[in-house]
């Protein structure tokens, strides 16, 4: 979605705030840089809009170079969410998050459908807030028409530069949840600088981290926590302790199980139910049903975090789900499993009596 390639950026007066930077983010991945302050993070991100101009080194789009692009029509496609919030104080609510649709020629009716629609998505009831002015809203709230206001024109990607650290900690954490249970809604491809590590753990996808304008570090939360390539990574991301829900599938779910079968052996009279079946090369098949093997719609990618699967597992009508990687039928996770491994770690390190 989103290529930076070899980029750098010096400004006049010979500050070189990026260095050779390299990094790709996915369609609908939740990507965060982060470092100390004047690591880059800023600077990285509008290059993403163009409100920066590498001095060296391309920024691509699928695959396009955005200097390809009409950069008016490039920015309505990226929404940008900005500490300031920068709301307009004469405008109101709704006035605020119609800017670019009106920009764009939206019709009214569909304007004000987006506008209610929004809002009701990070529970603003549009009937209470859609006429007031930014300075009736609390700082929770104003960010939260920030959000709404960069999606109004349903773009593609959103920037999102320090949001919530001007916020008490309260806020602060409602509105990571809030982002967190949006993301999994929308699936934006979402590029997210912070300074705070905590956040980036819980929020991102990857994380790149930063230091003096170079990348240090691109992965999984997991991979800078259990494999830092270096002494700064480990220092900067601490002693956290370790998030279970983070743990890939992989590391819970089971290889050999009862509910898996080749499907050469589909002869005996009873199987336990759900029954997935797997031919050659383990390819998976689907369900057996007394009809016969039929799909199977809930297929888990190994390498998903608990986090992320837990509320499929316990919400479906079987008692195990497939874990199934490349076509082939790798596992099988159920709600018992992810419950006993919990368990198990959380007996591991003391935290139960």
């Amino acid at each position: 979605m989103i290529t930076f390639k070899n980029v750098s950026k010096t400004f006049a007066e010979e500050t070189t705030a990026v260095k050779n930077l390299h990094f790709h983010v996915e369609k609908g991945e939740f990507f965060a840089l982060i470092g100390p302050s004047g690591c880059g993070k800023t600077t990285s991100l509008k290059m993403i809009n163009r409100l920066v101009e590498p001095t060296e080194g391309t920024v691509h789009m699928e695959g396009k170079d955005i200097r390809d692009f009409n950069r008016q029509e490039l920015r309505w496609n990226i929404g940008y969410v900005l500490q300031q919030i920068g709301l307009f104080p004469t405008m109101t609510v709704a006035e605020n998050i119609a800017v670019v649709p009106e920009m764009k020629k939206w019709g009214k009716r569909e304007t004000g459908k987006r506008i209610d629609e929004l809002l009701e998505m990070v529970g603003l009831d549009p009937k209470t807030f859609r006429n007031r002015n930014p300075d009736e809203l609390s700082g929770g709230e104003q960010q939260r028409v920030g959000v709404v206001r960069a999606l109004a024109a349903d773009p593609d990607i959103l920037l999102m530069d320090e949001p919530f650290s001007a916020l008490d900690p309260i806020s602060r954490e409602h509105l990571q949840n809030d982002i967190a249970t949006l993301q999994e809604r929308i699936k934006k491809t979402i590029v997210f600088v912070t300074h705070d590590i905590e956040e980036a753990f819980k929020l991102a996808d990857r994380i790149c981290l930063l230091k003096d304008g170079e990348a240090l570090q691109t992965g999984t939360p997991r991979d800078l926590q259990h494999a830092p390539v270096n002494d700064f990574v480990k220092s900067f991301v601490g002693n956290r302790k370790p998030d279970l829900w983070e743990t890939p599938v992989s590391e819970v779910m089971e290889t050999d199980s009862k509910h898996m079968t080749r499907e050469t052996t589909l002869h005996a009279p009873s199987y336990p139910a759900p029954l997935y079946v797997f031919g050659d090369e383990r390819r998976f098949l689907g369900r057996l049903e007394p009809s016969g093997t039929v799909s199977h719609e809930l297929l888990i990618s190994p390498e998903r975090p608990l986090r992320e699967v837990v509320s499929a597992v316990e919400a479906s009508e079987y008692d195990a789900v497939p874990v199934v990687e490349n076509e082939q039928l790798v596992g099988i996770l159920s709600y018992k499993n992810i419950v006993a491994y919990l368990y198990n770690q959380r007996a591991e390190t003391g935290a139960l009596p």
